[in-house]
């Protein structure tokens, strides 16, 4: 009889204790992931400050400044800052020495190895370049030219890639004439990939220079 009391006994306490374990806490708890906002805004990027655009090294997509910055570097280099290529031209965005007296750069290995001054003197360049084909950009941007549509971003990457002169030169001859470089790459073809992205922050500057931004 004893014996059967401590059964029933120990069977009431263990089944007491496991009983607790499922009463709900009152304590407020919170979810490991973020969920405070919900309209959205926490996913969006390229960041809405425009001055943060430089600090970043990952080649987005879409049709922002940043876009376009990290298109044109991977073609030109596949983002390398420290990359020389057969021909001289130097870094990310690969500027030739010429290009780089035009805004303010006088020692090469000095640009070379400071990824910071890169950023800023492609910034320039298309500052600078903006201003050279202010006419042409007015004039042709929403056209089609030999099969191409025409716009602000492709005629700045066009100059990035054969000069602002070139540029002037493809529109003169109605784009039947046009720059290739030493590798065979043509005006036409950075005209047509890098067209479309939105650089209204790009002030037209005939004076720009790495000083000024």
């Amino acid at each position: 009889m004893i014996k059967k009391w401590y059964f029933y006994a120990s069977l009431v306490v263990i089944i007491t204790f496991l009983s607790l374990g499922f009463i709900p806490s009152n304590h407020e708890t919170k979810p490991w992931f973020l969920s405070e906002k919900t309209d959205g805004t926490e996913y969006i990027f390229p960041s809405q400050e425009k001055d943060d655009y430089p600090n970043t090294n990952v080649p987005y997509t879409g049709n922002h400044l940043i876009g376009f910055k990290e298109a044109v570097a991977f073609k030109e280099s596949q983002g390398k800052y420290r990359l020389v290529n057969s021909l001289g031209y130097m870094g990310k965005y690969q500027f030739g020495s010429e290009a780089l007296r035009a805004i303010g750069i006088k020692n090469n290995k000095a640009f070379l190895k400071d990824p910071a001054l890169q950023e800023k003197a492609f910034i320039a360049l298309l500052s600078k370049n903006k201003w050279i084909l202010r006419y042409e950009i007015e004039k042709y941007e929403g056209k089609v030219i030999n099969g191409i549509e025409i716009t602000e971003s492709g005629i700045l990457a066009a100059a990035h890639l054969g000069g602002a002169g070139s540029v002037k030169s493809f529109f003169k001859n109605k784009g039947a004439r046009h720059f290739r470089d030493a590798y065979g790459t043509s005006l036409k073809s950075y005209m047509k990939d890098f067209g479309g992205y939105d650089l209204s922050y790009i002030e037209a500057d005939s004076n720009a220079t790495i000083h000024k931004i």
